[in-house]
């Protein structure tokens, strides 16, 4: 009996495991290419998540969502910022798209891990409010920007 409860748990812990795999920062990066269709690109990097389940949800996927956010914080700090300062015309331009599409892909990490902490029944409504705000804003740079060059810069960061 021992044996069956403990196999049980076992394959119901294997179930819930989180749907996504650590990844490097140039993997999920969105940032090359063209601008105008950054939220796409980066809801398709979250592809795996159930949206019709977000409370099934577990603490890996928050955790990879969280260190999605801290990566493209990075990135944006230690790649994107001094490349656009030491740049100039639309080399600086590029680089400033690539960046917006950072963003893009950041912000929507964070929208994703705060409607799964709603679904789980935290209230998250203010900092829902404020990083919708922030995703927009964003989202509606690249769309401006559509069809213009956005530069992709290598970054080396790891996914939790």
């Amino acid at each position: 009996m021992r044996f069956s409860i403990a196999l049980i748990a076992a394959a119901a812990a294997a179930v819930q495991a989180g749907v996504f795999t650590q990844k490097n920062y140039d993997d999920i990066s969105i940032s090359g290419g063209v601008a105008g269709n950054a939220e796409q690109e980066a809801l398709a990097v979250f592809s795996a998540l159930d949206m019709n389940d977000l409370a099934s949800a577990d603490e890996d996927d928050i955790d990879f969502l969280k260190s999605v956010n801290s990566i493209c914080n990075d990135a944006e700090d230690e790649a994107f910022n001094p490349a656009i300062d030491a740049a100039s015309g639309e080399e600086a331009d590029a680089l400033q798209r690539g960046k917006i599409k950072n963003k893009v892909l950041k912000l929507e990490a964070t929208i994703l891990r705060l409607m799964i902490q709603q679904a789980q029944g935290e209230d998250v409504s203010a900092d829902m409010a404020t990083e919708s705000k922030k995703l927009q804003n964003n989202i509606q740079q690249d769309e401006d920007e559509a069809g213009n060059a956005s530069t992709f810069l290598s970054f080396d960061a790891t996914t939790a």
